[in-house]
């Protein structure tokens, strides 16, 4: 099969690679796509040490054990798009417009007017969806054009909106995922003691970066209360360190940890505030010193890169866990990432083996209450037909609310996006439930604008 990366010159392409070379994935083609044929340069080099044989011990670190004595997929890199979409059977879109630049100004404006200045939550995901939205229905329309029966799976955030976005132009072969709620659910099922093998049935639901895990089923019954009411377990899981577990308690669920940023804002607010750097301006000085390095010394691409990444882990969302660091922001290994996730949904399609995951999809019914072409984060089967929802036990009024409210504002910043409305994104920033002020709202898309070129080009087409 061949594999298209779109934002291949990304920082956690490796861990994608990883997974392809060292597991039964049945890529054997792998196209890096990226603006930045420097990013892409550094990222061949440190595919071509994980393919080696060398590149074995660090493949076992990252949690994958080799199934083949050959060396990994091919790897080419280009910065034309339908010469890496040409023939794929998957691709993968991981980018990001504006680069990092880009996301320090997400934070850091909202910061600045004093809401929540964090990547796809709030006003910065909104600044985000803005400029993304354009490119992102681009890519759809490219790959409807050169490559008709391929699978898109969605990397790129705010996930849930742009899988939307996408679905516009590609319908039900656009997939959006995340790795945050079936490394949760799978976390708590081993406190538990659940044996890996063992099917549970899953009742989560939500958004993208924004549900809770309700129920953990096996043989109809729910383990979950057990998980909530024993304090060693639940002071295990990240989620009762950082919600506290009183907190779970009262709302009766495990709640996804982006959740933080709605049930503590202002603690949220002043732990960012008190940290020193934001989340965005520490990854554009680590990514960037580690490019740079790395291009002076591809030998060494490999090595740093590994460094970096550990640095990376160690630190994400270390202010909402006041300062201590916690697990990693591409997930573990053996609960999957987002590469795992993503191999799951090639495999359970191109297989027929179906596979029940937690994905972005079209809610059809599943979530009553919303409308059935919402992207939502729910439960699903999936086979050689793709992802196929599953009924989920009815949301309580407060969290269809929120669902409700944020899918609003999902819509009205696509629709400013492909319209070019200013009026329309200023509605969407007034809208989001993390903006507490029409004036804030509209200081908010005067600052983006004026601070982040991608944001103001919509609005000039």
């Amino acid at each position: 099969m061949r594999l298209a990366i779109l934002g291949g010159g990304g920082f956690r392409t490796p861990l994608v690679y990883a997974a392809l070379a060292f597991t039964d994935s049945g890529v054997t083609d792998v196209v890096l796509y990226d603006t930045d044929a420097g990013r892409l340069d550094v990222m061949a080099h440190v595919l071509a040490s994980i393919s080696s044989v060398e590149g074995a011990a660090s493949a076992r670190a990252l949690g994958y054990t080799s199934t083949r004595d050959s060396e990994g997929p091919l790897v080419t890199v280009t910065t034309e798009l339908d010469v890496a979409l040409e023939g794929a059977d998957f691709v993968f879109s991981a980018i990001r417009v504006g680069g990092l630049a880009a996301r320090v100004q997400d934070e850091l404006v909202a910061l600045e007017h004093g809401v929540l200045g964090q990547e796809t939550t709030g006003p910065g995901g909104i600044a985000y969806g803005l400029r993304t939205v354009p490119v992102a229905r681009w890519v759809a329309e490219r790959v409807r054009a050169v490559a008709p029966d391929a699978w898109v799976i969605n990397f790129t955030n705010p996930a849930g909106m742009i899988t939307e976005a996408m679905r516009s132009v590609l319908g039900d072969r656009v997939v959006g995922i995340c790795d945050t709620p079936i490394t949760m659910a799978k976390r708590a099922a081993r406190l538990l003691g659940v044996d890996p093998r063992t099917p549970v049935g899953l009742d989560y639901v939500g958004l993208n970066h924004l549900g809770w895990l309700r129920g953990l089923r096996i043989d109809g019954e729910d383990l979950l209360p057990r998980l909530l009411a024993d304090d060693a377990l639940l002071g295990a899981t990240e989620e009762g360190q950082l919600f506290g577990l009183d907190w779970i308690r009262e709302i009766g669920a495990l709640p996804n940890e982006y959740l933080y940023y709605y049930d503590f804002t202002r603690d949220a607010v002043a732990s960012i505030r008190s940290g020193g750097l934001t989340r965005g301006e520490f990854l554009a000085g680590q990514q960037g010193d580690f490019y740079a390095a790395a291009a002076r010394d591809p030998s060494r691409a490999h090595e740093l890169w590994t460094t970096t990444r550990a640095e990376r882990e160690a630190t994400y969302m270390a202010a909402e866990h006041a300062g201590q660091a916690r697990g990693g922001e591409e997930g573990i290994a053996d609960v999957g990432g987002y590469e795992g996730v993503a191999l799951a949904l090639m495999r359970a399609i191109t297989r027929d083996e179906e596979a029940t995951m937690i994905l972005d999809v079209a809610n059809r019914g599943s979530v009553p209450g919303l409308p059935d072409d919402a992207v939502v984060e729910v439960p699903v089967t999936v086979g050689s037909g793709g992802p196929t929802p599953l009924p989920v036990s009815p949301p309580t009024l407060y969290q269809l609310g929120l669902m409700a409210q944020v899918k609003h504002v999902e819509r009205l910043t696509i629709e400013a996006a492909v319209s070019g409305s200013p009026d329309l994104a200023e509605q969407a920033l007034a809208r989001h439930p993390l903006v507490d002020s029409v004036t804030v709202a509209r200081g908010l898309l005067r600052a983006y604008r004026d601070r982040i070129p991608e944001v103001d080009a919509v609005f000039g087409r």
